[in-house]
Parts: C-alpha cells; structure tokens; sequence
C-alpha cells in the first residue's frame, strides 16, 4: 500500500509539472524554454498565476499520497525509506567476495562460465553459477571410486571402459526447466587437485566435449570437500547442512555420554524449513546401539544446537603415570569404588549410566527436598528421579531442569 501511494503521489505531481510546462509553451516560445529552468519557471509562476494555478493544484494533490506513502513505510521499514532517500537504489550493487577461488577461462554450451560454487563429494565433482534452485549453467562429473586424499584423473578422446560420466545442464531466460547433456566417453579431461585444510581441495582443471557440446573449459578450482563451512578455523554451525546437523550432534553425544566412542551416526531424511528439527538419532556408544529423539533450535549468533544441552566439554583424558616394577606390588587391587566422591551434577551428566538406580537427595532452589533413586536424563536434561510410595507398590518419577537444582547429594557408594 505504501508503495502504491508513493509511485501514485508522484505520477500526480510529473503529471502537473508537465502541464505546467505545457502552459508555458501556450503562452510564448520564450516561457516555454524557460520554463526548463526552475528560477525561470518560478517566475513564470508568479507573472501568470491563473495559468499555472490548475498545474500548481495537480502538483499539490500528488503531494499528499507521497507524504502519507513515505509515512508509512517509515513506521514499517525505517532503514528502507532512508536507503531511499540516500538514493543507494542508483549505486551499483556490490558483489559479495567469493568464498571459493575458481578461476576457469572457456564456455558451456557456447556461453561463458563462471562458477561461484564447486564441490567434491561422494565421488561428484560439481561446478555451478547461480544461486537460484535451478543453477543458470552446472557441470557434474561422476568420479570413479577414488582412493586417497589427492585426486587425479587423466582421459583421452579415444579411451574406454568405465570412464567418469559428465552430464551438463543450462537454463535459457525462456525456460523454467533446465535442459541436460549426458556423455561418458570421447572427451579430454584432466584433473590434478591436492587436499588443503580444513575441507578443500584445489588444482588443475581441463575439460573439452566434442564441438557439438560447445563446451571447454580450463583453469584452476577450489571445490569443498564436505558440506562443512569454517569460520575461524572452527565449524561454522549456522550454514545449513546436514553435515552441520551431524557435527553437532557427534560433539553433543560425546558430551552427553561422557565418551569418544560415538560412530555409526544415523539421521533421518530432514529438510531445513526454518523451524526447529526435531529427529531421531541412532548411534553406536560405547559399542552399544542407543537411540533417542533430539530437538535442535538455530541460535541467532550461535548457529545449530540441541535443546537442553547443558553438558560440560569433554575432558581430554591424560596419559596414566608410568609406575615401576617395585612400587607396582604395593597398589592395592580390587579397592571398592566409592562414589560418593569427588560427585557432583557435572559429573552424573556427563556419566549417567554409571549412577543409574542410586539413591541421591536433590535440593531445589526454590526450596524443599527430594530423595529418590536416579532413573536417568530426560531428552532436555532434567534429572529425573523415582521416589517408591508407600507399601502398596506404587512409584512416583520427578523430572528436574539443571537450572533448578540448587545441590545434589549421592546417598549410596
């Protein structure tokens, strides 16, 4: 709407500059050439009034949608309307730096190419300019299995056998689908890339088609190696990727369990829809398959993490001393494991399983006791303890946050 009254307001008022020109121009040649001018046209306002009045009124009725537009949008969007009035719509956009230096020289179906995204990954080596869900031009070469950490391909025109598959594909401004070439043999290509840290690979890039693909290209390319983003050196957890999903939940599990022994992670199929996920993850702890529901919430600032998660880092465990042969006899053996010791609330979550069906005593913070016997952590991190009812058999379970546990005492060795 506001856009409306503005382009209306105006309309209104180009139209009752152009009538007052006109006026102008009716009354002399002279008028009308200075009129252009806007000290002239002032005075030509001045002289003969009751020609320019109707133009002057037009231009003043175009005035008040124009006031009422830019108010509006200043209490919708302030930062739009002073963008507006800083005229940036007039300066030329400027182009975010690229993240991955691609320098090819060449073309894709006769137009030139110039990728901004490139990837290696299962074995696909893609290249694609546009950003759009349908890229404008892309490139996909379908790998043989490869083995080792750098990547070199050499193939001829007259070479055969089980050779990497391109496939090319274009959208033309016409179309809403894009149109896709497929051939696996007859084509010179050559690949020379070497991993660098963290997660990329860069070298020499050669490819030509047959002169019917209209396609050669040559140069250098950096490609991604995973679907992990850096940021500082470490994981940037805010790009959206299912290799993002899974580096958080392999640092959250190791956390929670209190072990490095976190393989086999299984996701479920996800889409990133703006809301929080909420999934079933399967993973091998400690050789033990364990299964549990997860709910991740993307932090402003922050990027990815799991709710509830109030886990302390992993302790990086050091290297037992060294004990001599002569000292090595008077270690007792078989010592009773107190637990009571050294215990804390740190300690129960990075280690739940070791304190499961102990009897502890939790003191709130907002007041009052609870003694009970340990059940386990609840998907979000509350305590939960089971607490027998009298003689009739029957249990009651009590969840509490880590947030509202004032202390926790262990009432059992």
């Amino acid at each position: 709407m506001d856009a409306l009254l503005i382009i209306g307001g105006l309309l209104l008022m180009l139209t009752g500059l152009v009538w007052l020109v006109m006026r102008a121009f009716s009354t002399s040649l002279l008028w009308g050439w200075g009129s252009l001018i806007p000290p002239i046209t002032l005075f030509y306002v001045l002289r003969h009034w009751a020609k320019a009045r109707s133009a002057l009124m037009l231009v003043g009725l175009g005035i008040i949608p124009l006031v009422v537009g830019l108010t509006l949008l200043a209490n919708k969007d302030a930062e739009r309307l002073a963008a507006i009035l800083r005229l940036d719509w007039l300066k030329a956009e400027e182009k975010a730096p690229a993240e991955l230096a691609i320098e090819l020289r060449g073309e894709l179906n006769g137009e030139p190419f110039q990728p901004q995204q490139g990837e290696l990954i299962d074995g696909v080596l893609s290249l694609r300019e546009g950003s759009d869900f349908f890229a404008l031009r892309e490139i996909n070469i379908r790998l043989a299995k490869l083995s080792g950490d750098e990547v070199r391909v050499d193939v001829l025109p007259q070479d055969n056998g089980d050779l990497p598959e391109i496939e090319l594909s274009w959208l033309l401004p016409e179309q809403d689908l894009p149109e896709a070439r497929r051939l696996n043999h007859g084509y010179t290509l050559h690949l020379d890339l070497r991993p660098e840290a963290p997660n990329r690979l860069i070298g020499d890039f050669h490819l030509v088609l047959p002169p019917r693909f209209k396609t050669s290209l040559s140069g250098r390319v950096e490609l991604y190696r995973d679907g992990l983003r850096y940021r500082d050196g470490r994981v940037d957890r805010s790009y959206d990727s299912t290799d993002t999903i899974a580096h958080v939940l392999h640092d959250y599990l190791q956390r929670r369990f209190a072990t490095t022994q976190v393989d086999s992670l299984k996701l479920p199929v996800f889409r990133f829809t703006g809301e929080p996920l909420d999934l079933q993850v399967e993973a091998r702890i400690d050789q033990r398959l364990e299964q549990l529901p997860v709910r991740l919430i993307k932090h402003a600032g922050q990027g990815w993490g799991v709710e509830g998660d109030h886990y302390a880092p992993l302790a990086v465990a050091s290297p037992a001393p060294k004990v001599s042969s002569a000292s090595t006899e008077e270690v007792p053996v078989n010592r009773p494991l107190d637990r009571r010791q050294r215990f804390s609330l740190t300690r129960l979550q990075r280690n739940p399983e070791q304190y499961r069906n102990l009897l502890m005593r939790l003191s709130r913070t907002t007041g009052g006791t609870v003694e009970g016997r340990f059940a386990g952590l609840d998907a979000d991190g509350s305590v939960r303890l089971n607490q027998q009812l009298g003689s009739g058999g029957g249990q009651a379970s009590f969840s509490f946050k880590p947030e509202e546990i004032a202390s926790l005492q262990l009432l059992e060795p």
